[in-house]
């Protein structure tokens, strides 16, 4: 008999939460009827961040997708007019994706029904379970170890 392996239980109960919270995710997103696909959303909410419109080129980095991955995402978006392709006022050779007024109203909805979503998720967790799952996820998304000599933390790679 072998013994159990603690660190693949934990790999496969993450992959499980995973699919999951794209499962809950996903039909909250569907019951709001926006026509949005998740990646159509990851895209959207990612496009929010920037402060004026980026290129494709530059989305396809930040969603770490081939540029093809992006226009396809673009064109769908841009037919249900939650964005538009605007040309750079230095460079016209260059378009850039702006959010149309849909489309932050789409992103009104997304966050919405991200936050119905996660209170799904969470509804068996306590306040107390809350805070420390939000402590380890921080940890582990950020990479770091925390200090035992006071607040500190480390970085590790």
């Amino acid at each position: 008999m072998t013994a159990p392996d603690p660190d693949g239980l934990l790999a496969e109960q993450l992959l499980r939460l995973t699919r999951r919270v794209h499962r809950i995710q996903k039909r909250h997103l569907e019951r709001r009827e926006l026509g949005i696909t998740p990646a159509q959303s990851r895209l959207l909410r990612t496009l929010a961040h920037y402060a004026s419109p980026p290129r494709m080129a530059d989305l396809a980095e930040r969603l770490e997708v081939v540029p093809r991955a992006v226009t396809t995402l673009v064109d769908g978006l841009e037919a249900n007019g939650k964005v538009r392709r605007v040309p750079d006022p230095a460079n016209r050779r260059v378009i850039r994706i702006e959010l149309t007024d849909d489309g932050r109203a789409a992103l009104r909805e997304l966050r919405a029904a991200r936050r119905s979503a996660a209170k799904e998720i969470l509804a068996p967790l306590g306040e107390e379970q809350r805070e420390a799952l939000g402590e380890l996820l921080d940890t582990l998304i950020d990479g770091t170890v925390p200090s035992r000599c006071g607040d500190a933390s480390v970085r590790t790679v």
